[in-house]
Parts: structure tokens; sequence; C-alpha cells
């Protein structure tokens, strides 16, 4: 049997993939999360084979979860989400993830990409692979990002400004800029493209 983690927050998603996977004679749902606090807390007490985690989930991310969960155990990694990015993609196979699938994927596919992963194999989406490998450029400067990559923590202009030793109206054309360059309305949307893009 392999031994499943399911880690969503959405409730209906959740229990229809642990439904649906339940089915499976060799698939066990041993442990279901809403957050990544509880993913991670309820692997170290299941230590299920395999956890496939919700990469848009709260309060960090179904990366963030997959990475503390590998510094302890060896349960294999499948993430699971609605857009991906290619920096995404980069940090969680650097992350030792060892699937990256779409929400649109069936639960028959899931199951046998959950069997693959556990036979020690890796699966990335074949959609996801291409627009890896047809990233575009960033258009931010060097600064923009450093000022992006100091408010992914939702840190004020002033605690930014002391981070990156800059002063306070420097940041705000700073992050302006960034969002103009990224057509997004505010800091919060600029630094998280930037983070999906994988250049902070």
């Amino acid at each position: 049997m392999i031994r499943l983690l399911i880690a969503d927050d959405e409730d209906l998603i959740r229990g229809a993939l642990a439904a649906l996977l339940g089915l499976e004679a060799d698939l066990d749902v041993v442990a279901e999360a809403a957050t990544t606090t509880d993913a991670v807390r309820l692997a170290h007490e299941r230590r299920p084979d395999i956890a496939v985690l919700d990469l848009e989930m709260p309060p960090a991310d179904g990366l963030h979860a997959a990475q503390e969960i590998r510094a302890v155990l060896s349960t294999r990694i499948v993430l699971v989400t609605r857009h991906a990015r290619p920096g995404v993609l980069r940090r969680a196979l650097a992350a030792g993830v060892s699937g990256f699938v779409p929400k649109t994927t069936p639960a028959t596919r899931l199951a046998e990409i959950i069997r693959d992963v556990a036979a020690g194999r890796r699966y990335v989406d074949p959609d996801i692979a291409a627009s890896a490998l047809a990233e575009d450029d960033c258009p931010l400067t060097g600064r923009e990002l450093e000022v992006l990559r100091a408010s992914r923590t939702g840190a004020s202009i002033n605690d930014i400004a002391a981070q990156v030793h800059l002063a306070p109206g420097t940041v705000r054309n700073y992050l302006s800029a960034a969002m103009a360059k990224l057509g997004v309305g505010s800091r919060h949307a600029a630094a998280h493209r930037a983070w999906e893009e994988g250049w902070i």
C-alpha cells in the first residue's frame, strides 16, 4: 500500500481527491490537511510515503511545506497547482519535489503519477515543462528585485528601506516601477509575480 497525505485548503477539492484516490486498491489516504502547518505536522505524525500538496495553500505555500517535510522525512512530494510558473517549477525540483501537476489532472491519472513517484520516478506535467523552457527574461532591475524580495514578508515601507539601506521614498519609487513593468496594482502582487517567475 502507498500511504498518502492529501493537503489542500479547499475542502471540496481535498475531500473529493481523498475519496477518489482512496478507491484505488493500492492507495491509502492516511491524513488530510487544510493548511501548510497541518500538512507538516501530520506528515511528521503519520509518515506517509507521498504527500500530495496544493501549491497555493496558507499560511506559507505548498513548496514551503514540501521543504519542511523533506528536511526530516523521506516522504516524496507531489505538488498540485492552478498556476504553474517556471520559477516555481525550478524551485520545486531543487527542493526535491518528485511530481508537479496541474489541478486539471484527472484523479485516475494522478493515481498513476503517484505510483510512478512511489517507484522513484519524477513527473512534471508537459505543459508546465514547456512553459519553463519558454520563460521570458526578467524585466526588473537588481534594485527592483531587491525591494520586492524584502516586501515578500509583508514588511512596511520603512522596514524595507532599513533592510535594503535606502530611503523610504526611493523604495516607493522602485516598487512603483516594478508594479508598472509587471502590470499589477500592488507591491504584494508584484512580489508574488516575481516569486512565481523565479526572479526572487
